[in-house]
């Protein structure tokens, strides 16, 4: 896990339990919306992109929860380390 302390932007994956359509992408700080709908799972979505700050991040994850949707992971990555999967 790489420390941040929120000089510049960074890039998250973030990961939420249910279905998020690509239509609430520029309420989520432009980020880019996957559904990962596998047989036999629940659905899945992932959220990838910059967010500059920590406020723009508590941004997000606020309206995640506002939404009821179960945030399962929230993680930083590296700009070439994104495959969508």
């Amino acid at each position: 896990m790489r420390d941040s302390d929120f000089g510049g932007s960074t890039k998250y994956r973030i990961v939420v339990k249910g279905e998020l359509g690509p239509e609430w992408s520029d309420r989520l700080a432009g980020l880019v919306i996957t559904a990962d709908e596998r047989a036999g799972q629940s659905p899945k979505t992932m959220l990838v992109g910059r967010i500059r700050d920590q406020a723009e991040l508590n941004g997000v994850l606020e309206s995640l929860y506002s939404l009821h949707l179960t945030i399962l992971q929230v993680e930083q990555i590296e700009d070439d380390s994104y495959e969508p999967r």
